[in-house]
């Protein structure tokens, strides 16, 4: 059995070698650059503050290491394209001719969806979660936000978010290859619900607009899969013989 998965493990290990490595060439990259990121990273933040407050560093060694955070986090996030690229070489073979060619299409519909989560919560998100969170206690308190703490943060809650919106291109993946259809998306909505609540509160920050604020979206993408998966894979229901067998008649004795 190993020696089946041996062709597997090799395919898998290359396409991440090159993923890797793309990651970490972007990486080099972006922290030559890292205080413009920066910069664009923590404005959200910087508009709510209130007079008096200001984003600091308690560490010696955090903002090096803030700039580390912020260099990889730039090149993961230009790394992307190669990254669902080289994870559709590594399932084509498992694929028909005529969905391997679906691999333009896949890498833009992965990307563009990562883009348009990323900035829903850049733009919507986390300026409304800020202005509450950090007015929340402004009144008693002066708030003096650690860069380290807000880098790790806006990471998870930005990534967090670009992922979450990969839903509709991952049912699209699984209805083509025919393990999801539309009538099962609608049965299992009611846990869908419960999931991507639970899902939102460990993504966001432990208040409820927060959690609201991607709970929603999801829902409305969860909608959107179903209809992707009725147009991929549609349900059908299967053939009623709905004739009757006539009852054999008795032979006399």
């Amino acid at each position: 059995m190993f020696d089946e998965l041996k062709p597997h493990l090799a395919e898998l290990r290359k396409r991440l070698s090159v993923s890797l490595v793309t990651i970490l060439v972007m990486f080099l990259i972006c922290f030559s650059f890292w205080q413009p990121i920066l910069s664009w990273m923590i404005a959200p933040l910087k508009a709510v503050l209130p007079e008096g407050s200001n984003v600091i560093f308690t560490g010696v060694q955090e903002p090096f290491f803030t700039a580390m955070k912020v260099a990889f986090f730039a090149g993961f996030i230009l790394s992307l394209p190669v990254i669902f690229w080289q994870f559709w070489l590594f399932v084509a073979p498992g694929l028909y001719d005529n969905e391997k060619k679906l691999v333009i299409p896949f890498v833009f519909a992965a990307t563009m969806m990562f883009a348009i989560g990323a900035s829903f919560c850049y733009y919507v998100v986390v300026p409304l979660a800020f202005a509450f969170l950090i007015g929340f206690g402004s009144a008693l308190f002066t708030a003096l936000p650690s860069i380290g703490e807000y880098v790790g943060f806006f990471t998870k809650f930005l990534v967090g978010f670009g992922l979450s919106f990969e839903m509709p291109v991952v049912i699209f993946f699984f209805a083509k290859l025919g393990l999801v259809d539309d009538k099962g998306l609608k049965e299992f909505f009611r846990y869908a619900i419960v999931i991507i609540f639970v899902v939102a509160g460990i993504l966001t920050p432990p208040d409820i607009l927060s959690q609201f604020l991607m709970a929603a979206p999801l829902l409305i993408l969860y909608g959107i899969s179903i209809l992707v998966a009725k147009i991929v894979n549609p349900y059908i229901p299967p053939e009623n013989d709905d004739t009757e067998e006539e009852p054999e008649p008795k032979s006399e004795e």
